[in-house]
């Protein structure tokens, strides 16, 4: 991932601070498959006021029962955990070991 500097773009936003920055194709494609990127619809759900926990969980289309199941704990229990603005360390964890993801991609 060494593309030129001059090749980046960043885009203020109405405040004057960065807001996006533009990265070539090439450079794009090459972090799709690394797992380093969140996916659009998972942003868009976390910039809209869910948590990034219930954003993964609706992008991946699970149910919250679902999620429970894999870890083993009542949708009551899950529920509450999705709900928590920054949840547990171990907590992230196992939640993201259930959605087959990084916990450092659940962006808390």
């Amino acid at each position: 991932m060494s593309a030129p500097t001059n090749n980046i773009q960043i885009i203020n936003g109405p405040d004057g601070r960065p807001a996006f920055v533009v990265i070539p194709y090439e450079q794009y494609l090459s972090q799709q498959g690394t797992g380093d990127l969140i996916p659009h619809e998972v942003v868009s759900r976390i910039v809209d006021g869910a948590t990034p926990i219930r954003a993964w969980r609706e992008y991946l289309e699970l149910t919250q029962e679902q999620v429970a199941g894999r870890l083993g704990i009542s949708q009551p229990a899950y529920a509450q955990q999705e709900s928590v603005a920054r949840p547990r360390k171990l907590t992230r964890e196992k939640i993201a070991q259930a959605f087959g993801i990084r916990p450092d991609q659940l962006g808390i």
